[in-house]
């Protein structure tokens, strides 16, 4: 089958063509936010790939939400922009603040080596520590790329329930791809690792730590670890995804999946204004104090990653924090500015298509800044490897 990757380059000229320009915050001359100009990105998001789309800024000119698309391809109703969504890896946000937490309680130490408190897990153990694992730079094998190797092994994997341990197994079976600490590279399997030590410290479950810790003292009730519920409860788009049938990709609904594929590493189900609070209480000091605060923002590698958290730097503009996710038929984009003072959350439904311009300038709009056709056409929609369809 096509891989996402080609199909959505095929049609990047329609997506550079369709990118008005974005130079300035979304501001009208009242000084309020320019919702018309939000919507009319947010609508170009769509209409070059995706199916449905949500956003929400929330700033000091005002707070904006909005939703284009459909529900459900075959029928016309619109989304909810206050719906909810898979949002992927932006689950690794809120696994690091939990486990620094922790750490600011003395419950562990940053610099304690996986082996101490996962005896046996990955080969090598006791060379790899807790700061690797947030980082993404212990050089354990991404276990995505071995489960989901073939399309066949997705769809034989979307309903069944995986213990974390067996998803662990995947990546212990697997040469590292460094040694520790002497390189970057983005595995899943860090995260499913952080979660069973969160279990292991607290004797609850990763889930039940980021309930106690931050959905319940933030009112986060859009916000849910769903465990192995396949459905995702409340107002929701569809997903989809491109299967090749007769030689054309057509779309499979994969709304429904069990999460536990992801676990600790991209199982959470949210809403834009609960991504766009718990960003501005983490970067607002509410959540970590300043000492864990600060090592959740020392960047390592190309990308600038930090403890769960990486920054996103505009074309123009300011140098953004936060995460990107994708999990089967959801893509999120969530960042806020460092000082805590503007969000913005977007998920996206994506389909075929290139949308990355006009995400890129609901950025711009949001954030300010400016972004030359060069700059928009090489501009990244979400520069991390998710959970996603393979390539063959």
């Amino acid at each position: 089958m096509p891989s996402r990757r080609s199909v959505l380059a095929g049609s990047a000229a329609v997506a550079i063509a369709a990118g008005a320009g974005a130079g300035s915050p979304a501001a009208a001359s009242s000084g309020g936010l320019d919702r018309a100009a939000l919507q009319d990105a947010l609508d170009r998001i769509v209409a070059t790939g995706a199916t449905a789309a949500l956003a929400r800024v929330d700033s000091p000119a005002g707070s904006w939400r909005g939703a284009g698309g459909v529900i459900e391809l075959g029928r016309p109703a619109r989304p909810s922009a206050g719906g909810r969504f898979r949002v992927g890896s932006v689950t690794k946000t809120f696994v690091a603040t939990v486990v620094l937490q922790l750490a600011a309680e003395r419950r562990l130490r940053l610099d304690d080596t996986l082996e101490r408190w996962l005896p046996g897990a990955i080969p090598n153990g006791a060379h790899i520590t807790i700061r690797q694992l947030l980082q993404h730079t212990s050089g354990i094998f991404n276990y995505t790329d071995a489960l989901f190797a073939s399309i066949d092994e997705v769809l034989a994997a979307r309903y069944r329930t995986f213990r974390p341990e067996e998803l662990v197994a995947l990546a212990a079976a697997q040469p590292p791809d460094f040694e520790p600490g002497t390189s970057w590279s983005y595995s899943n399997t860090n995260y499913v690792l952080l979660g069973l030590i969160i279990r292991k410290v607290t004797g609850r479950a990763y889930g039940e730590e980021v309930d106690k810790r931050i959905l319940r003292p933030l009112r986060l009730h859009g916000t849910e670890v769903p465990g192995t519920d396949v459905t995702i409860d409340g107002p929701h788009a569809h997903g989809y995804e491109p299967v090749e049938q007769n030689g054309r990709p057509v779309p499979l609904d994969f709304t429904d999946l069990n999460p536990s594929m992801a676990y600790s590493a991209g199982e959470i189900v949210s809403t834009t204004a609960d991504l766009n609070r718990f960003y501005r209480a983490l970067l607002g000091g509410r959540l970590l104090r300043r000492r864990e605060l600060t090592e959740m923002l020392t960047p390592v590698g190309e990308l600038g990653y930090g403890l769960g958290i990486y920054q996103e730097s505009l074309p123009g503009g300011p140098t953004l924090w936060g995460h990107t996710g994708g999990i089967f038929g959801y893509l999120t984009y969530s960042f806020s500015t460092p000082d805590a003072a503007t969000q913005l959350s977007v998920s996206i439904n994506p389909w075929i298509g290139d949308f990355s311009a006009a995400l890129l300038d609901l950025a711009l709009l949001t954030f300010g800044g400016t972004a030359p056709a060069a700059a928009r056409r090489a501009a990244p929609t979400f520069p991390l490897p998710g959970i996603r369809m393979p390539t063959r």
